[in-house]
């Protein structure tokens, strides 16, 4: 049996001070997800860090938005969150990602909110990702 590699981007980001002393700094949610993605058995490709950005936008994360670029090249097939707030803020800019995902056949998964896209279960999330989704900023 010929089983798919899983190369994961490794997705960290604060946006403020407050974040990194309520327990989200940008080392703590790497240490988290670098053994999260041992146990798994998940090759690490890169840990892409945006700090001091909010996520209200995908567009204006420049780590972000390089580890898209991997993706859409086939250099990552997971991406790895420590939240779900980490990755985006925004339902529509979810839409957009979880479409991307699916085009490049890569899944996202986010820690602390169970979220896995590689699941059976993701087109459930997908479907009620409008009534289970917080904005906040």
């Amino acid at each position: 049996m010929n089983e798919e590699r899983k190369v994961a981007g490794i997705y960290i980001r604060v946006s403020t001070e407050d974040q990194a002393r309520e327990g989200f700094s940008l080392g703590e949610q790497e240490e988290k997800l670098k053994a999260l993605c041992k146990y798994k058995d998940y090759e690490i490709f890169k840990i892409y860090k945006d700090a001091g950005i909010s996520a209200k936008d995908m567009t204006n994360r420049p780590a972000f938005q390089q580890m898209l670029e991997d993706m859409k090249a086939g250099k990552i097939n997971y991406i790895v969150a420590y939240k779900l707030d980490r990755v985006t803020r925004s339902v529509r800019d979810l839409e957009v990602l979880i479409s991307e995902l699916e085009k490049h056949n890569c899944y996202l998964i986010c820690d602390r909110d169970d979220v896995n896209t590689s699941s059976a279960n993701r087109k459930i999330f997908c479907k009620n990702v409008n009534s289970s989704f917080t904005i906040r900023n």
